[in-house]
């Protein structure tokens, strides 16, 4: 992909060392070639805009840095942590990111090019997330579907957002508003932001509960175009399963950790309200996917149905028509007959039988009276009359 060779190519060499931008480093420029060096000028150009940016110690905010390298500045010492907070950045800004906070170029080409699906991968000390929110709009009774980046590291934080959702300086406010927790570090941020993408499931599971029984409705009520909206809605469903299922994988991940970092015993305990949560939804998306299913099948059946009553229908009406046709053409045969006898005996030649004879006349009506009555019999037994 010539984007991904285009990221790579701008980000700063990882044999090089990632300098502070404050820094200008003499020492990068000796140990870089020419090439890197002008690399490192486009980050260090590129340090400036945070959307939301913070250091804590023990759990208060010490200062608010309005560049990456500020943020990066004030946590030297351990006891401190920096929380950046980006919306959309662009290139340049997450380039800057990487050579603050070290972090792999493989996520950082994830967190440029976006559309990832939900994962988490550990480089070094850095956690690696990707989330996908969702938030159900009541006005067009759609999901919408936003992609969440986290880098975790031993002292930062570092989120990427790429949509309106999940609403992170709630979070924010969340989490600085009980110093305990937050205190307890990275992990307590990372679970403080998987728990409010999990809880925002919770209203989009019950706008699509909404909307199967308004289907379930439809369906038996028999209202036109509920097939697309069928079809809209499992769409809708297949992808809340896309954003909801691997979670379950980096819950459990992030669990089988808990010895291996020493996890706080609140913050594992945090951890599995999370996991019972996002469990819970994504029992409930697997549910609605067969719930729909059922529907769809549900109203083929009725569909079916239907149609097979408008061809009973007509062909009811093509056998009374049948049967008028047959009425018809029973008496246009009937009358047909003495108009051909008339038809005959009406032309003017001089020489034909019985056209002098005395009884012709007589003998004419009669034949046409019985052969008018032969074929009204005929007709009768038929049932054509």
């Amino acid at each position: 992909m010539p984007q991904l060779r285009t990221i790579r190519s701008l980000l700063p060499s990882r044999s090089t060392g990632l300098t502070d931008v404050d820094a200008a480093g003499d020492a990068a420029a000796h140990r870089a070639t020419e090439a890197a060096s002008s690399k490192a000028k486009v980050v260090q150009g590129a340090v400036g805009k945070v959307i939301q940016s913070a250091v804590y110690r023990d759990g208060k905010r010490i200062a608010s840095p309005s560049t990456l390298a500020e943020a990066l500045g004030g946590v030297r010492d351990s006891a401190s942590m920096a929380w950046i907070g980006m919306y959309r950045p662009n290139e340049s800004q997450l380039y800057a990111a990487a050579a603050q906070f070290d972090l792999h170029e493989l996520a950082v080409e994830d967190a440029i090019v976006a559309h990832q699906r939900p994962k988490l991968e550990r480089y070094g000390e850095t956690l690696f997330v990707v989330l996908r929110a969702a938030r159900y709009c009541d006005e067009t009774e759609r999901v919408e579907f936003g992609e969440l980046h986290i880098f975790c590291g031993p002292n930062f934080v570092l989120t990427v957002r790429h949509s309106e959702s999940p609403d992170l300086s709630a979070v924010r406010r969340r989490m600085e508003s009980d110093p305990d927790l937050l205190s307890l570090g990275t992990e307590a941020v990372l679970y403080a932001i998987l728990d409010a993408v999990v809880d925002g499931y919770a209203p989009v599971v019950s706008g699509l509960q909404n909307d199967i029984d308004e289907i379930e409705t439809e369906v038996f009520s028999g209202a036109p175009g509920v097939s697309r909206r069928i079809y809209e809605l499992t769409r809708e469903v297949i992808e809340f399963q896309r954003a909801t299922r691997p979670l379950l994988g980096m819950l459990q991940g992030l669990s089988a950790g808990f010895d291996k970092y020493n996890t706080n015993d609140e913050l594992q305990r945090y951890l599995r309200d999370v996991t019972d949560h996002a469990t819970v939804a994504v029992e409930r998306a697997d549910n609605f996917r067969q719930l729909l299913g059922n529907i769809l099948k549900v109203n083929a059946t009725l569909v079916s149905q239907e149609q097979n009553e408008e061809i009973r229908n007509l062909t009811h009406a093509s056998i009374e028509q049948n049967e008028e046709i047959k009425k018809v053409s029973a008496y246009a045969a009937i009358l047909f007959a003495p108009t051909l006898i008339g038809t005959i005996y009406g032309m003017n030649f001089d020489f034909m039988p019985e056209l002098h004879w005395d009884l012709g006349y007589p003998f004419a009506l009669s034949l046409m009276a019985l052969t008018c009555t032969t074929l009204f019999t005929v007709f009768k037994r038929r049932n054509w009359l």
